[in-house]
């Protein structure tokens, strides 16, 4: 199954929703993970264009007054909605991938950027995972964490970031994830000036995901 997944940084107006069309399109793509809508509502028509077709299903999590927000996108041909699960931080979407008849779980995510809701975040998220039969995982999104030195650029390392990446990790392994790499651009975020840089976004799946 084709996932697109994108931190649009707010949906804004035409401009990024034709980005995000333009996008799904190009990739035909089965399913969107998007962070940081910054809305707190949304409705069909709006998921609907989007998208491009009606024929889509969605889920949406307002965050604080869009702060924090995600948006769960997928077409209901490819992809066959079951149940899901709702927290800070992310969207479990539970449903079957319809071409190989196989059950899977999407989780979008959008950590916040203290270690102690990150830490909240991964053991609700490992929980979820432990409780489940389903064994084909893909968590999509930003993490707003790193997994070693290096992926982080012109932003001092800290005790803070060292224990945040140990755990980052612990959670990784904890749950038999493995990291999709990126094919080109080795960072995902970038400040104003261009001078700091972090890999946050990632893509993590079980072995069973790589082999559907």
């Amino acid at each position: 199954m084709l996932i697109v997944n994108l931190n649009i940084r707010g949906l804004g107006g035409s401009i990024k929703a034709r980005y995000l069309r333009h996008i799904i399109a190009r990739e035909g793509a089965n399913f969107a993970c998007i962070q940081e809508t910054k809305v707190s509502a949304i409705t069909d028509a709006r998921c609907f264009n989007l998208w491009g077709d009606n024929n889509v299903g969605w889920l949406h999590y307002g965050g604080d007054n869009g702060s924090g927000s995600l948006l769960s996108l997928w077409h209901k041909e490819a992809f066959c909605y079951d149940t899901h699960v709702m927290g800070k931080g992310y969207i479990v979407v539970y449903g079957k991938h319809v071409k190989i008849n196989c059950r899977c779980v999407v989780v979008n995510v959008y950590a916040a950027c203290s270690l102690s809701d990150k830490i909240v975040l991964w053991k609700e998220l490992s929980d979820l995972k432990k409780a489940s039969s389903d064994v084909v995982w893909c968590f999509c999104g930003d993490f707003n964490a790193i997994r070693k030195n290096g992926k982080r650029k012109g932003v001092s390392m800290r005790d803070s970031n060292t224990s945040e990446m140990r755990d980052f990790n612990c959670f990784i392994e904890a749950n038999l994830l493995f990291e999709i790499p990126l094919v080109s651009k080795p960072f995902t975020w970038f400040n104003s000036n261009g001078k700091a840089k972090s890999r946050l976004d990632k893509v993590l799946v079980t072995e069973e995901w790589m082999q559907t």
